[in-house]
């Protein structure tokens, strides 16, 4: 009797986390264990941090199934006031208040947001037998998402903030939003880029157009849509120069890297070198040049990736993000699986979030993405993030032990 709980634990979940959680540390160990001023403790500190976060995944897993969907408002309203409580008592960092001291523990509430913000909206959808075609639900569902994702802004800090903005189209699809609704969300993004370009925003402008002339709706909404983005072309250089100087510089750097080798583009200059270096096979372990003479920034966070690149190849790369993709697909099987509505939309916004910085940080490290300061799930160094992570695998592997509940 003693041994049945433990059938309840998704074994594929554990041999997927085990295995990212030795990368992360491993990589950790590499880049910091040289380091003057305590850098190489950095190493310990994550190995304590993932200790306990591998004991609370698992505890997750055995938490009453109930209880997730009762305790998400809780959890949702505590996170908004860590939020608030930034800005009164928030730390800084690289010049943004994003953390708060309590007990001697430094916490980021950004992280928990995350996942609080998830299941506020799938207990809401869930709870209350939402119909997100409706406009009351839909306005419930968007304001439960941008309230932290607009106090996030305000610390700021940008890159996270874009986590709520990829969760939002998601979430909506999967509450079952009808398809011309979404269109109309993310067209305006498209908008956006493209204003930079006369020609590609007239492009746009056509296809925009005849999407809205064969949707069938009624004139007058058409009309608005097309005004309203006609208005965001025309108003993008005001938002543009709204953006914080080295906001504006990490976008340029994105476009252009070899504009300024010596600033902003040395990141990511050093961390394609980095990688490339690696070869096939890698360096060796411990034996990075770019790594071990501490030419990559933020090497054990951000830039994590690129010691992996480097010392362990494109031969490791691909074990790793073949994990990656692993994790990301038997979480979608969950979701299609389960058969409780909460758990599913759960599930798919935990997904969306771990696949978010899965493509933002590795796609920075190679220059197709903006640096935006998102760590790689298991293995980037952080505690806040990485406690959350495994939150977030506890909570998977609760649904997936109770599959079958409605």
């Amino acid at each position: 009797m003693l041994i049945t709980p433990f059938k309840k634990i998704d074994w594929v979940l554990v041999f997927i986390t085990t295995a990212l959680l030795t990368v992360g540390l491993l990589a950790i160990y590499s880049a910091t264990h040289t380091a003057q001023g305590g850098g190489s403790g950095n190493f310990s500190r994550q190995l304590t941090i993932a200790i306990a976060g591998f004991i609370l995944m698992l505890g997750m897993t055995f938490f009453p199934f109930r209880w997730l969907q009762r305790l998400a408002f809780v959890l949702y309203g505590v996170s908004i006031l860590l939020l608030l409580l930034v800005f009164f008592i928030g730390s800084k960092g690289y010049g943004a208040e994003r953390w708060i001291i309590i007990g001697g523990i430094k916490l980021q509430p950004a992280e928990l947001a995350k996942i609080a913000t998830i299941m506020a909206v799938a207990a809401y959808v869930a709870e209350y037998d939402v119909n997100i075609n409706r406009f009351k639900h839909f306005i419930v569902v968007s304001f439960l998402v941008f309230l932290p994702m607009l106090l996030i802004v305000k610390q700021p800090d940008l890159g996270t903030s874009l986590v709520f903005l990829a969760l939002f189209i998601p979430l909506l699809f999967w509450a079952g939003l009808n398809w011309f609704a979404l269109f109309i969300i993310i067209a305006p993004t498209i908008t956006l880029i493209v204003s930079f370009n006369f020609y590609a925003f007239l492009v746009w402008m056509l296809i925009l157009s005849a999407i809205l002339f064969f949707s069938g709706r009624k004139a007058v909404i058409l009309l608005t849509i097309f005004i309203f983005h006609i208005a965001v072309g025309l108003l993008t250089p005001k938002m543009w120069n709204q953006l914080r100087p080295y906001q504006q510089k990490r976008l340029l750097t994105f476009a252009n890297p070899e504009s300024d080798p010596r600033g902003a583009g040395y990141q990511i200059i050093q961390s394609k070198v980095a990688i490339g270096s690696g070869g096939f096979w890698g360096k060796g372990y411990l034996n990075g040049s770019q790594t071990q003479l501490k030419f990559l920034p933020a090497q054990h966070t951000d830039f994590i990736f690129s010691v992996i690149g480097e010392e362990w190849g494109f031969a490791g790369v691909l074990i790793i993000m073949g994990l990656f993709l692993l994790l990301l697909l038997y979480l979608l099987h969950l979701a299609v699986q389960v058969r409780s509505s909460f758990a599913s939309l759960t599930l798919v916004g935990i997904t969306t979030v771990l696949f978010f910085h899965i493509f933002v940080n590795i796609g920075m490290t190679v220059g197709l993405a903006p640096v935006t300061g998102l760590p790689l799930p298991f293995i980037s160094y952080g505690g806040s993030f990485l406690v959350v992570t495994l939150m977030m695998i506890g909570i998977a592997m609760n649904f997936s032990a109770n599959r079958y509940q409605q």
